[in-house]
């Protein structure tokens, strides 16, 4: 889906690593929430509490998720899951727009 509808925008960005990664959350009706947002070239170490869809809706990077022991490629119109209560590492090679669906289980 290439938008949104009924849905609520937080104002306030959410920015990370000196401004190299930021993104804005979206609330949805049904209680979900997704984050759109842009990744600068580096690399970054996230954590997460909820599991989440990582949709990668331009760009280029790898992902290294836990309990793997590779690097994954990722490109525009890929996605990546990422459980709950982990952390994860990004190389970002260009720059990246995403949206990430938070999952509840």
């Amino acid at each position: 889906m290439s938008e949104f509808k009924n849905v609520t925008v937080v104002k306030e960005a959410n920015v990370y690593f000196d401004g190299k990664v930021t993104s804005r959350t979206i609330l949805f009706a049904d209680g979900s929430k997704k984050t759109l947002g842009i990744m600068l070239p580096g690399e970054y170490e996230f954590g997460t509490g909820d599991p989440e869809l990582m949709e990668i809706l331009s760009g280029e990077l790898e992902v290294f998720l836990p309990g793997e022991d590779t690097w994954k490629s990722i490109r525009d119109g890929e996605l990546f899951r990422v459980d709950g209560n982990s952390k994860f590492k990004l190389k970002v090679q260009t720059l990246t727009d995403y949206c990430c669906s938070f999952i509840r289980e």
